[in-house]
């Protein structure tokens, strides 16, 4: 006998007292795929996510194939039931400086309602979304289920693609629900339709041998500092607009965001003006985004009068929907090439790259998708929104499982710091998550049961 969705809401509510518990142990595991981190703690981290599968009765394993650890649970379907995969990704974003946190990063901390630490909300909240929904259900699943929680996502997914094609024929699904992305607002869920593609990259420049005395040579002779910053202050036009050519842009993103709003969420000093041109949500939606993330330089405390022979930078670039990476690295690298000045020596190296991606998100599982949302919200109607972030496996998920509908989810609000101090998850809005994600499975199951 199926569960209504009262008796779905009631286990819901039963159930997040431990969910909440076994979110917390898994927030004060600092599982950090990044170089120069304790992998030991990824592998921890796994083997965590592998019980808490386990408990809800999945036939698990942890998979890997040259990087760090992921973990695959299985549960078949009922007889002409559908198959839904539910991908989250258990590992975290460095922490940075712990001085900029008010409290420990790995030690789970409520504070007015929201539960602070790294990875709260990016994205272990996202793998107890999907414990909570099964064990809400228990023995009584309507669908079979493939749980599949990533190692490195924070890291670049290095070896996702072969661990997806490895395991093929066992991620296979009619349903594809990525808890990685976020609602338009406390209060507001959203379906994620369209994401940013990514190309990060080095560039730099070189105009002497060695460093040499700045008084007997500065003046006829350019530093590498002044070169490379002059280089940089191309990449957009005196409006902030990016100003490479070649690069795909389109304007016209359903909704818009309050520009107090935004400026608040991101913020900004009182007096910092916008850049370039558009509506908001297109500048982050729809349009490309060039920034720079890093470089190479002399501290100041230890530079000494010295002009500096070389000096590099990390520049990344978000890609509009359209876009192809590939193209997009000729451009921004021909681009550079015209405008290095003084005729410096430049080297332009790729460091990543990804896809963006479109969602067509119609069809009946995005219905039983914004059914689910829409009484999880006690009537409030889902947004279709983008998002100027980036997650390229998308796009992988697409070209494998071209028959799948893939529905990008999420736990974050625009509170909610991801990447950043003070990371922080909504405890009332994660509830509501955690009963939409059940009853988008109950509604998935009644649509597509054969």
């Amino acid at each position: 006998m199926s569960l209504s969705e009262s008796d779905l809401r009631a286990a819901i509510r039963r159930e997040l007292p431990g969910v909440r518990a076994d979110l917390e142990r898994l927030v004060r595991i600092p599982g950090i795929a990044f170089e120069g981190f304790d992998h030991a703690h990824v592998e921890r981290s796994a083997e965590a996510v592998a019980e808490l599968l386990r408990g809800c009765g999945l036939d698990t394993e942890i998979v890997r194939h040259g990087g760090q650890p992921a973990v695959i649970g299985r549960k078949a379907a009922p007889a002409g039931a559908p198959t839904v995969l539910l991908y989250a990704h258990h590992d975290v974003q460095p922490a940075g400086d712990p001085a900029l946190w008010t409290s420990d990063p790995f030690e789970p901390v409520e504070r007015d309602g929201r539960l602070y630490g790294r990875g709260a909300a990016d994205d272990k909240a996202g793998v107890m979304a999907h414990v909570a929904a099964l064990r809400a259900f228990g023995d009584q699943l309507p669908v079979g289920v493939v749980v599949f929680v990533e190692g490195e996502e924070e890291y670049g997914s290095d070896s996702l693609d072969t661990i997806i094609h490895e395991h093929l024929e066992e991620l296979r699904s009619d349903v594809i629900v990525i808890a990685d992305s976020g609602n338009w607002d406390i209060g507001q869920p959203a379906l994620t339709t369209s994401l940013r593609g990514l190309v990060n990259l080095f560039a730099e420049v070189r105009v002497l041998k060695s460093a040499v005395h700045s008084g007997m040579f500065g003046g006829p002779v350019p530093d590498a500092l002044i070169t490379l910053a002059r280089l940089l202050a191309t990449l957009h036009d005196d409006s902030g607009e990016v100003a490479v050519d070649g690069l795909v842009g389109r304007e016209g993103a359903s909704v818009d965001y309050p520009a107090d709003r935004f400026r608040h969420e991101a913020g900004m000093l009182d007096g910092v003006e916008f850049i370039g041109k558009g509506t908001i949500t297109d500048r982050i939606w729809t349009k490309p985004a060039i920034a720079v993330l890093g470089i190479d330089a002399p501290r100041t405390l230890e530079a000494a009068n010295a002009l500096q022979p070389s000096a590099r930078a990390k520049i990344s670039v978000r890609l509009a929907p359209g876009e192809d990476p590939a193209s997009a690295f000729k451009a921004i690298s021909a681009h550079l090439e015209r405008n290095v000045p003084w005729g410096a020596s430049l080297k332009v190296e790729l460091e990543s790259d990804g896809s963006p991606c479109v969602i067509d998100a119609t069809g009946p599982a995005y219905d039983a998708a914004r059914a689910a949302f829409r009484d999880a919200w006690d009537g409030t109607e889902p947004v279709d929104m983008g998002v100027g972030g980036s997650i390229p496996f998308i796009a992988t998920f697409q070209e494998l499982f071209p028959d799948a509908a893939i529905l990008v989810t999420g736990v974050e609000d625009p509170h909610s710091s991801a990447h950043g101090p003070d990371e922080s998850l909504h405890l009332g809005e994660f509830e509501r998550v955690c009963v939409a994600e059940a009853l988008l499975l109950k509604n998935v199951a009644e649509s597509l049961t054969k």
